[in-house]
């Protein structure tokens, strides 16, 4: 690819870190590049379906946020465990010598039903844990601290509420980060984002070119969680202030479970905004997001990049197509 004399390129693309690699997702479909144990790189095109090109109303404004949000949770799963099949986790995993005879039992004798079987109640345990963490603990929280001071902030519950999910979601990201494997999945997040940054200022995707650049990017999806917190606090806030809805707490959580795809439309919507300009309201609600990068990127070395080069390179169109994108 060519430098394009310092023009800003159009051609809107994401990725996410995966274990030892990238996913990279452009118009055309998306790209899976991972380090393998032998020291290549092991890059496979995906097929990208959505279903707003079936249901078109799904994707217009506010409704498209939340479809997008479920679509890419779904397919960053199945990229994540192509990667950890890719790396050599999975054989890993299996051929360890320290593995107990009930690990290899399990193995052997639990079929894929059973498997997904135990995935879908995980899954189940981790919605609820989501549940407790962010919508009952909070809300429990301000009402003890509200007792306590006679109603005093009644009419600042949802700011209160706000501060403490964004409490525990940083420390819940410090404290994963200190993992050895969660570091080396956010080295990745960084090239990721500094590989994304060397396209977007028309520079030639090379290793130097991509060191040099910002590993925060403000359509991150750190940044998203966010904005979707602010987003919250003030709709939260108005309804607070406008109602008597908060004096229930089960009435009050069934509301801001009913106004979060409201709120999860309204940040994708923010988002896709803050991409394309650079103004003091995107500077403001943006900042939160990209002072967590520092917790949820490190700057990569040379074979990362190079991982997300592969990936990248993958999803262009050809370089005539490019150019006309630009």
């Amino acid at each position: 690819m060519s430098k394009k004399d310092n023009k800003c390129c159009k051609l809107s693309i994401g990725g996410q870190a995966l274990i030892e690699g990238i996913m990279m997702q452009g118009p055309s479909g998306a790209a899976v590049s991972v380090r393998c144990p032998d020291g290549g790189i092991d890059t496979e095109k995906l097929e990208v379906k959505h279903i707003k090109d079936k249901i078109k109303f799904l994707g217009w404004p506010l409704i498209r946020g939340v479809v997008n949000y479920i679509e890419s949770m779904t397919f960053g799963y199945k990229c994540l465990m192509l990667s950890a099949e890719k790396s050599g986790l999975e054989d890993l995993d299996s051929s360890d010598e320290g593995s107990s005879k009930l690990d290899k039992w399990l193995s052997e004798h639990i079929n894929k039903k059973v498997m997904n079987v135990i995935t879908g109640v995980a899954s189940v345990i981790g919605v609820g844990l989501a549940f407790l963490l962010f919508f009952y603990l909070p809300t429990a929280a301000v009402n003890l601290l509200n007792n306590l001071t006679d109603g005093a902030v009644a009419d600042f519950r949802a700011l209160f509420e706000g501060i403490i999910r964004m409490t525990i979601f940083v420390a819940y990201i410090a404290l994963v980060s200190l993992m050895k494997d969660i570091k080396r999945t956010f080295m990745y997040h960084g090239a990721e984002h500094k590989t994304i940054f060397c396209y977007e200022n028309g520079l030639e995707l090379t290793v130097e070119n991509v060191k040099k650049q910002s590993r925060f990017h403000p359509r991150c999806g750190t940044s998203f969680i966010f904005v979707i917190i602010i987003i919250s606090v003030i709709i939260s806030s108005i309804i607070s202030v406008t109602t008597t809805l908060h004096s229930n707490t089960v009435l009050w959580m069934g509301v801001k479970l009913l106004i979060l795809p409201l709120i999860t439309g309204l940040s994708y919507e923010f988002i896709k905004y803050a991409g394309r300009h650079d103004n003091l309201l995107v500077k403001i609600l943006a900042a939160p997001g990209l002072w967590m990068q520092r917790l949820t990127t490190r700057e990569p070395d040379d074979d990362m990049i190079e991982v997300a080069l592969e990936a990248f390179k993958a999803v262009l169109p050809d370089e005539e197509s490019d150019d006309d994108e630009a």
